[in-house]
């Protein structure tokens, strides 16, 4: 059995592992994924319910949301 010199220290893989909820998606860009999802719900309900302007409102944010996760997570991983 062979230990680490510092029992703090993480090998970068395995820290990833542990912040992925789904593997290959961290928890940071699944918050992303679920907000656009849910946004992507409520305008198209909204729209089919007769209030067709604030379903396309709401419709909008959904590439907004994903171009802001790409833009922050993207420094993160870069």
């Amino acid at each position: 059995m062979t230990f680490r010199e510092d029992p703090l220290e993480v090998p970068v893989t395995e820290a990833r592992a542990r912040d992925e909820v789904v593997p290959g998606v961290s928890k940071a860009k699944g918050l992303f994924l679920l907000a656009a999802g849910l946004s992507f719900v409520a305008s198209v309900s909204l729209f089919f319910s007769g209030d067709h302007e604030r379903g396309i409102f709401v419709g909008i944010w959904v590439p907004s949301i994903l171009s802001a996760g790409a833009l922050i997570l993207g420094r993160e991983e870069g």
